[in-house]
């Protein structure tokens, strides 16, 4: 079997840097994209200035602003941003046909039919994502998915000199596991707070202290996902590269900070999940007409279901309408969720027309393209229903 080529590529504080190229007076620093001078909301950018005072990401923007008194506040434009994202993603085109976009700054690549070694690679990439966009990006190369994203997380988080990383990390092949070995046990696809606390506490710390963990005591940690986990943490994943031409599905999930058995707040955190899947439905193009579900309990068993509708659909409420049907019938009582996801699948381009005969479903149309043009300007988070503003628990949105 020939070896793969997999590339993690991450945009280097995108916002801020997209910013930069609109403002040039900006660069060298202390700014950041999102917050109000008031102190009040969260920063969704810092620029790489700001971070040396401290300064993160959904940081609370008072909390920034002590850290750092002179920190400049910036408001952003998703649509240009999105235009740059743009750009970027067809450049990736250009060197390979298996494209994964992850998010507006991320994105896999398999160029293992390429020629050149993977540092050559990563270069030209790197360098032609500059030349064409003046962006900064980050780049991991490994035999996997797992581990190039690992390997670029690994190597932008070394990178503390106030400017954009622009690193290139690359894992040799049949290195993985030795890589992997002494990096911190979070840094494992599957490993969240709640896990990681729990193995610290046993004197567990490093995705290699992992990987030496016998069958049973992996069992007790991850349940009948142990396997998945011990390959994990010797770093084998065979997980593919998916273009969006092979898209046959989107979906968006979450893991809470506290497992809940809350059916209100499952609820809310199920409409959330809805409206972004029916976003990037929209963004797409695409409708489906399968509504699917995924529960995992605090003992990691997982299950998914499905529901088949009549018609084609990519509108939140109908998303939301078929997912709380299934959520209802099939979440167990008194059993605490770890996560929660809503997919949309089997999907096409939307056969829906405007119609006078449907004057409801027409308004649902309109408001969600209206909605969309806000989100499209202003940010996705622009737009927050006021049941997902639910308290109970923080969740960490994917």
């Amino acid at each position: 079997m020939p070896i793969r080529k997999i590339l993690h590529l991450d945009l280097d504080a995108f916002f801020a840097s997209v910013e930069e190229l609109r403002d040039p007076s900006l660069a060298g620093i202390p700014f950041a994209v999102g917050g109000s001078p008031t102190g009040r909301g969260v920063i969704t950018s810092p620029s790489y200035a700001a971070r040396v005072y401290g300064v993160r990401s959904a940081m609370p923007t008072a909390k920034a602003l002590s850290l750092c008194p002179g920190l400049k506040l910036v408001r952003g434009s998703y649509r240009i941003y999105s235009e740059y994202s743009d750009r970027v993603m067809a450049i990736l085109d250009d060197f390979s046909p298996l494209v994964e976009q992850v998010s507006v700054d991320e994105a896999f690549v398999d160029v293992s039919d390429l020629p050149e070694p993977v540092k050559e690679i990563c270069l030209e990439l790197q360098s032609r994502v500059f030349s064409q966009t003046g962006l900064p990006c980050s780049i991991g190369g490994a035999t996997s998915k797992l581990v190039a994203k690992v390997a670029n997380d690994f190597g932008k988080s070394s990178a503390r000199t106030g400017k954009a990383p622009r690193k290139i990390t690359i894992v040799a092949p049949g290195r993985e596991a030795e890589f992997l070995a002494p990096l911190d046990i979070q840094a494992l696809w599957g490993v969240g707070p709640k896990t990681a606390a729990k193995l610290r506490s046993r004197g567990i710390t490093t995705i290699g202290q992992l990987a030496t963990l016998s069958e049973t005591e992996l069992k007790q940690h991850f349940g009948s996902h142990w396997e998945g986990m011990r390959n994990r943490a010797l770093g084998i994943d065979q997980s593919k590269v998916h273009s969006d031409s092979e898209l046959k599905s989107v979906s968006n999930e979450t893991t809470f900070h506290e497992d809940s058995a809350d059916i209100n707040y499952l609820l809310d955190q199920l409409r959330y999940l809805a409206d972004k899947v029916g976003y990037r439905l929209r963004k797409k193009n695409l409708a489906g007409n399968v509504v699917s579900i995924k529960l995992r309990y605090s003992d990691f068993t997982t299950i998914t279901r499905q529901i088949s509708l009549n018609n084609l659909t990519n509108l939140d409420d109908e998303i939301f309408d078929s997912a709380a049907k299934l959520l209802r019938k099939h979440l167990l009582p008194g059993k605490a969720v770890r996560l929660i996801g809503v997919g949309v699948n089997n999907l096409d381009e939307p056969a829906r027309q405007l119609s006078m005969f449907e004057p409801k479903l027409d308004r649902k149309e309109d408001l969600a393209i209206a909605l969309d043009k806000l989100k499209d300007r202003y940010g996705k988070e622009i737009i927050r229903r006021a049941s997902s503003l639910h308290k109970k628990n923080d969740v960490n949105m994917d």
